[in-house]
C-alpha cells in the first residue's frame, strides 16, 4: 500500500447506521448497484462508503461496486499503525521541542519575597495564580484543609476548573471542611460535583490549620489573618509536619455521602453548634470567627435562641443553656 493511499484514508473509521444499511443493500443485490438506483436520501451514506473505500465507482460512473471489508480492514489497519508510529515519534520529539520553553518557565521570576525555603506571596490574584501553577505541576496528590463557613461561588467555580482535570488524570485529592460548610449550598454543590471523580471530602467539628499540600513537597498556609498573603513552604521537615497534622485530623473526621439526602443536616445544625459555643462562654464575635460566619448571621441565630429560652440578656441565655446542658 502506497503512502498516498494511506493519506486518503479518513481518520474517523466509524461506519454510521445509514452507511452500514446501504452497504448491506448493495451486497444483497449482488455486490453492485446502478447509479440511477441510488436514492437522493442515500447520497450521504454513499459518500461515506466511498470515503472509507468500502464502495468504489466503476469507470463511467454508471455503477458502484462493493469492496470486501477484509481488504479494507487490511489497508485501514496498516494506515492506523503507520499513524500510530508517527504519533509516537512526535511524542518522543516533543520534549526537545518544548525544552527551551520549559527552561524559560523554570527561570521566570515568581514575584515573591524569598526567605530561605519559605516564599511569601502577596495579593489574592497572585496567590491564586501560584496555586494554579502548583496544581498544574502536581502529579499525584493534593491535600486541603479549609476551616470556616461559606465560600464565594466564584472561588469554588475556579477550584472546579482546576480540580476536575487533575482528578480525571488519576490524581488523588482529600479535603477537610468544618460541619458548617455542609449548610452552604455552593460548598455542598462543589463537594457533590467532585466526589464522583474520586475526591474525598470529610468534616471535622474542631479547629484546624488551613493548608494546601501538593505532592507532599510544597505546602501553602496563610501568612496573614485577612488571607491577603500566603506562605509557600518547601522545607521537607516543615511540609512533613503539616502532612502529619492533616493525617491526624483526617482520621478523626466524619465521612459524608455528598450529594445524597444524608449530606444535608436539619436546619437547626448551625444553631445547635452556636448554642454549644455560647454555653461554653464564647462571645458572638468569637463564635462567628470559629464557625466562619458573619456576626450578623450569628446574631440572628442568637436572637432565635433568646426567644426560645425566654432570655432577656446574653448572659442569662448562656446561664439557661448551661442548665439545659
Amino acid at each position: 500500500m502506497s503512502g498516498a493511499d494511506q493519506d486518503c484514508l479518513p481518520v474517523d473509521l466509524v461506519l454510521d447506521p445509514a452507511a452500514r444499511a446501504l452497504y448491506l443493500a448493495v451486497v444483497a443485490k449482488g455486490g453492485w448497484v446502478k447509479s440511477a438506483e441510488v436514492q437522493p436520501a442515500d447520497a450521504p451514506a454513499l459518500a461515506r462508503l466511498l470515503e472509507l473505500g468500502l464502495v468504489r465507482g466503476l469507470p463511467g460512473g454508471a455503477f458502484y461496486s462493493a469492496v470486501s471489508p477484509r481488504a479494507f480492514l487490511g489497508r485501514a489497519a496498516g494506515a492506523l499503525r503507520d499513524r500510530a508510529v508517527g504519533l509516537l515519534r512526535r511524542a518522543d520529539e516533543l520534549p526537545a521541542v518544548l525544552d527551551e520553553l520549559a527552561h524559560a518557565y523554570d527561570a521566570s521570576p515568581r514575584r515573591v519575597d524569598r526567605t530561605g525555603t519559605v516564599e511569601t506571596v502577596q495579593h489574592r490574584d497572585s496567590i491564586r495564580h501560584r496555586i494554579a501553577q502548583l496544581v498544574a505541576d502536581t502529579e499525584s496528590e493534593i491535600l486541603t484543609a479549609q476551616p470556616g463557613g461559606d465560600r464565594p461561588p466564584d472561588h469554588l467555580a475556579w477550584a472546579m476548573a482546576q480540580d476536575v482535570p487533575f482528578l480525571r488524570a488519576g490524581g488523588a485529592m482529600r479535603t477537610l471542611y468544618q460541619p458548617v460548610a455542609r449548610t452552604d449550598p455552593a460548598t455542598s454543590s462543589y463537594a457533590a460535583a467532585v466526589t464522583p471523580y474520586g475526591a474525598r471530602i470529610r468534616l471535622l467539628d474542631e479547629d484546624f490549620q488551613r493548608m494546601l499540600i501538593f505532592d507532599r513537597t510544597v505546602a501553602v498556609i496563610p501568612a496573614s489573618a485577612d488571607m491577603g498573603s500566603a506562605a509557600f513552604i518547601t522545607d521537607p521537615t516543615a511540609v512533613e509536619l503539616l502532612v502529619e497534622l492533616f493525617e491526624r485530623d483526617w482520621r478523626r473526621a466524619e465521612r459524608v455521602a455528598w450529594g445524597s439526602e444524608h449530606a444535608v443536616p436539619d436546619g437547626d445544625a448551625v444553631a445547635d453548634r452556636i448554642a454549644r459555643l455560647l454555653a461554653s462562654g464564647l462571645s458572638r464575635r468569637a463564635i462567628a470567627t470559629r464557625l466562619g460566619l458573619s456576626e450578623r448571621t450569628v446574631a440572628a441565630h442568637i436572637a432565635r435562641l433568646r426567644e426560645k429560652y425566654e432570655a432577656e440578656t446574653l448572659f442569662q441565655l448562656g446561664w439557661l443553656m448551661r442548665g439545659v446542658g
